[in-house]
């Protein structure tokens, strides 16, 4: 099974996001499961890096890193969303890289389910 999720809300805004990355890593794990993240809009920022959030809160750095690691190369970030929210490259964790809206529908197409959060 293939699974898509994309995600649009700020990393600590409300709790969607911190729910889609729980739900992708639990959904990572299960056997002949592939799995693939995009963020936009808001949600690119939950791939920059030094992410500092407050002693006891979550850190989506940290959750998203767990899943580059389980699905490389899959974690995609709108660069025009990038773009407009004056975000670098440079700026983006290891194991994400920059992505397009073509990149988002061909991802779309592959997969059997689409999650948006």
């Amino acid at each position: 099974m293939r699974t898509l999720f994309i995600l649009n809300d700020a990393p600590y805004g409300d709790e969607r996001p911190y729910n889609a990355l729980r739900l992708a890593q639990a959904v990572s794990h299960e056997p002949e499961q592939e799995i693939r993240v995009f963020l936009m809009g808001d949600a690119v920022f939950i791939a920059k890096r030094n992410q500092k959030p407050p002693n006891g809160f979550y850190n989506l750095q940290v959750m998203l890193g767990k899943i580059i690691r389980l699905a490389p190369e899959r974690v995609d970030v709108c660069g025009v969303c990038m773009d407009a929210r004056g975000m670098a490259d440079e700026e983006l964790i290891p194991g994400t890289q920059r992505g397009t809206i073509e990149k988002l529908a061909y991802w779309t197409n592959w997969a059997d389910t689409v999650l948006t959060f």
